[in-house]
């Protein structure tokens, strides 16, 4: 049977899927392992267990949802391999099975002792390390959007998430939210401390408005000025959780890899935890929204405040929009100024992805950390006098990503190499080109083709930029004035541009943003998230 002790590893002879097994469970490793032991009495009861059982197969305990003592009463006993048990104790492990696509499923392993004691003995050592693991939510705040993406929010966390979050103990309370802004609003008034974490049932939209919610709730809780644009903002300490269940699911995608609700549901039963970067954008001291993924001038743009209005026709008018937005090609004339992420270990065409336990975040994040140190007590050069870099023209889109925009669409994204928590966004400037380049550009996106290998294609990394559009030059003069002091004579270099095409909008996240001239700056690893990063090719597990 082996040492009793917690710190010794646990060994036993025990049944599986009919199978005669040698079962390990190592403190040390916080690994379970068991592997066929061939032997008198091979035959064992008991078939139970959903997937495919092969000869040697292990699980991490931080991937055990749960353990129960299994009820073997009543149970069928037609086969004579019953005989060598003559009373059965069983238990069963609930945990995490790898498939295919970054996607995890519930999975359960069933192992049967012969000796009461011993199961025991099982059931009390795998839950005291279940217990350990201090990482795990144990009471969680469950917004549910019931009329995002097909409707099938609250249908999708009663099927795919509720049961798992029931096994794992987790206890909830759950807001089905009525009208937009809701869990926004909620989270600034209700006292937030007792849970911990936020899980959002929904898209894109949905999370947007807890990201918004709780980053709000904890500013003004610390005191600190969201609309200062310089404001040094403080990280919660809740994670967010998502349950994908909108049309596009790009933050899910990005952060997970699959937009699977029993995957997402997974991640927080095991207590995840992914940091990730924040933008927020400014109009003149004044916060506009926070960003995590897209914020795009020009066409994506375009595309957001025309599908506006055709909401009635469903998820059929983001297609709509954009073929009509395709064919108009405007462009836009600005001016766009930036800070390069010197602190940054990547670039954006290295073709070195974000994934789990990234080395380019973390690196990137020390370095940052020394930067603003050294900023502090005077050692190095403060923002304000920083090199910015200026790039005037006429563009057909601007794009930021703090991610990689992933979706079911465009598997890699709009810049495959940015990442999540390197404190740095991916800047990208379409400029003015002729309407077959640039359906060359957008089909780069659904395939393995660099998208930025274009001479019209500009790319850099930047923890900070503004915009301010030729158009609204007068409108926005504070940020003009300031810019010009700055920049104006590498502007002047440039010859002055003739478009006479209007103003665009900003599309931040889906939601559109109507003034033209703003400033954006990158919050390293602002919140985080019940996640882990995609992982680096995973195999799918032959356990259970």
């Amino acid at each position: 049977m082996g040492a009793t002790g917690a710190a010794e590893p646990l060994q036993s002879v025990l049944w599986v899927k009919q199978q005669r097994c040698a079962v390990s469970l190592e403190p040390a490793r916080a690994l379970l392992r068991w592997w066929r032991s061939p032997g008198p009495g091979a035959g064992a009861p008991g078939a139970e267990g959903r997937g495919v059982f092969t000869d040697a197969c292990s699980v991490p305990v931080s991937e055990i949802i749960a353990v129960e003592e299994t009820d073997v009463h009543g149970k069928h006993q037609g086969s004579g391999k019953w005989q060598k048990m003559e009373k059965p104790y069983a238990f069963t492990v609930h945990c995490v099975k790898r498939a295919r696509r970054h996607r995890w499923k519930w999975a359960q392993v069933t192992f049967w002792c012969p000796e009461e004691q011993l199961c025991h003995l099982w059931l009390q050592t795998l839950r005291e390390m279940l217990e350990k693991l201090t990482s795990r939510p144990k009471h969680l705040l469950v917004f549910i959007n019931p009329f995002g993406g097909k409707g099938q929010g609250k249908r999708i966390y009663e099927r795919k998430v509720a049961p798992l979050f029931t096994l794992a103990s987790i206890t909830t309370d759950i807001i089905v939210t009525e009208h937009a802004n809701q869990a926004k609003e909620t989270l600034y008034e209700i006292n937030i401390d007792k849970y911990d974490g936020i899980v959002c049932v929904g898209g894109d939209g949905m999370f947007s408005e807890v990201l918004h919610g709780l980053i709000g709730r904890t500013q003004r809780s610390a005191g600190v000025d969201q609309n200062h644009p310089r404001a040094v903002l403080v990280p919660s300490s809740l994670r967010i959780g998502i349950i994908p269940a909108g049309s596009t699911d790009c933050v899910c995608y990005s952060t997970v890899g699959t937009s699977d609700a029993e995957t997402s549901a997974l991640h927080i039963v095991v207590g995840d935890s992914l940091a990730m970067d924040v933008s927020s954008v400014h109009h003149n001291s004044t916060l506009l929204r926070y960003s995590v993924s897209l914020l795009g001038y020009g066409f994506y743009g375009d595309i957001i405040k025309d599908s506006e209005k055709k909401r009635w026709l469903g998820l059929a008018r983001y297609d709509f929009s954009g073929l009509k937005t395709f064919l108009s090609h405007h462009c836009y004339e600005g001016t766009v100024s930036f800070l390069p992420a010197q602190h940054t270990v990547g670039s954006p065409r290295d073709r070195k992805p974000c994934r789990a336990g990234c080395f380019v975040c973390r690196q990137s994040k020390q370095q940052l950390e020394e930067e603003q140190k050294k900023a502090l007590y005077g050692l190095e050069a403060a923002e304000d006098v920083e090199e910015w870099q200026v790039v005037c023209g006429k563009f057909l889109a601007i794009n930021a990503t703090n991610m990689s925009c992933a979706c079911r669409r465009s598997p890699r994204g709009l810049s495959p190499a940015a990442h999540l928590g390197d404190g740095s966004s991916d800047l990208i400037l379409i400029r003015k080109c002729s309407r077959f380049n640039f359906l060359r550009f957008l089909i780069r996106h659904t395939n393995q083709q660099d998208q930025f290998d274009f001479t019209f294609v500009e790319v850099y990394r930047v923890k900070k930029f503004q915009f301010t559009s030729k158009h609204m030059e007068d409108e926005d003069s504070d940020l003009k004035e300031g810019g010009k002091k700055r920049f104006g004579h590498i502007c002047s270099s440039h010859p002055s541009c003739c478009c006479t095409v209007s103003n665009s909008s900003w599309n931040c996240d889906g939601e559109v943003l109507h003034s033209p001239a703003i400033e954006v700056r990158v919050h390293c690893q602002l919140v985080r998230l019940f996640a882990r990063g995609i992982e680096e090719n995973p195999k799918p597990d032959s356990h259970s």
